[in-house]
Parts: C-alpha cells; sequence; structure tokens
C-alpha cells in the first residue's frame, strides 16, 4: 500500500524501520486506561526498535501521521493466537491462520473519538481482503468496559461471538470481509 493522504494533512502508511522515536513516543502518549486495553506487545522502547526492525515481516503495521508524530497504531496479524482459536471454536467458528486475521488499533488518547481510525478503516480493510484475509478478529476482543471501541467495531460490522473474563468481561469480535467491496480503496 502506498502512503494514503488522509484529512487534516494526516497520512496513513506503514510502519517503517527509521519510525522507532515516534513510535515508542506514541507508546508513551497513551494513558493507562488506554495501555491496559492495548497490549497486543510490550509498549516500551525496546519493543518499538524490534516492531520498527521487523517492518518487512508478514504482520501489517500501520501508523498515521499528523506531521511527523504517530497519532494512530495498527496491527494486522495473519498468524491466529491458540487463545483465540480456542474461544472461536467455542462458538462454532473455526479460525485459520492465513486467512483469519488478528487485528489491534490504537490511536492516541487526545484524538480518540475524531474519526482517525474510521477514516483508516477503509484503506485498512482494503488492505486486509487484497492480501487474502476473509476475517478480522479483535487480538484479544474488546472490555466490556470500552463502550466507544464496541460502538466503533460494530459501526463497522464487527460481530460479537461471546466472550471471555479477566479482571473485566471482555467481549471476542470478529468482521468477516465481504470479497466483493463496495468502493474500492488502492490497496
Amino acid at each position: 500500500m502506498s502512503p494514503q493522504q488522509l484529512t487534516r494533512g494526516r497520512v496513513l502508511r506503514h510502519l517503517a524501520a527509521h519510525d522507532t522515536p515516534a513510535l515508542f513516543d506514541f507508546f508513551e502518549s497513551l494513558s493507562p486506561a488506554s495501555k491496559r486495553r492495548f497490549q497486543p506487545h510490550p509498549l516500551t522502547l525496546d519493543a518499538a526498535r524490534g516492531l520498527c526492525e521487523a517492518a518487512s515481516s508478514s504482520t501489517l503495521r500501520l501508523v498515521v501521521l499528523a506531521q511527523s508524530q504517530i497519532v494512530a497504531y495498527f496491527i494486522l496479524e495473519p498468524q491466529v493466537s491458540r487463545h483465540e482459536v480456542g474461544r472461536y471454536l467455542d462458538q462454532g467458528i473455526e479460525l485459520e491462520a492465513g486467512k483469519d486475521w488478528m487485528f489491534a488499533p490504537a490511536v492516541t488518547d487526545q484524538l480518540q473519538n475524531e474519526g482517525i481510525a474510521s477514516e483508516a478503516m477503509p484503506h485498512l480493510l482494503a488492505l486486509a481482503r487484497a492480501a487474502g484475509a476473509r476475517s478480522l478478529v479483535l487480538m484479544g476482543g474488546t472490555q466490556a468496559t470500552n463502550a466507544r471501541a464496541i460502538a466503533f467495531y460494530e459501526k463497522f460490522s464487527f460481530k460479537r461471538h461471546g466472550g471471555y473474563q479477566t479482571e473485566v468481561f471482555n467481549h471476542d469480535m470478529r468482521f468477516v470481509l465481504d470479497p466483493c467491496p463496495q468502493a474500492a480503496v488502492d490497496p
């Protein structure tokens, strides 16, 4: 995917090797509540460095930049975790690596509810389709207490499929990709 121009001068693009400082700054900008909700990997400088150095892996990592600052970070992972496979199987859904992709989005707290993720979603969905995904599965689900996130996912037709209990209940949510999208977006 070539960089996509979004509104307000923002750009959606793949994470690059030189993004380590900006990605770490993004991790540091997240509030404690956002960090508790977004934990696909450690949110440390070492993790940022490793992610940026591995930018050519099969996992797709994209960022939204406002000037040179990362304001959103998205993970599209073709490997499904054993935990998700087991939980979805309990709901009668058989997940398959390479077809059912894990999805983890995060937007900096100051810009949540500003439409950044909504604007990026058509591009992310087109990218997932082009890579052969048949569905997106929320990595770890979403906490039942995160009403804004649930509303966002449901706006994009993610469906709830049971869930699991940690300190709070987590809804497992999945979006089945339409193989024939209504509007074409440059993947």
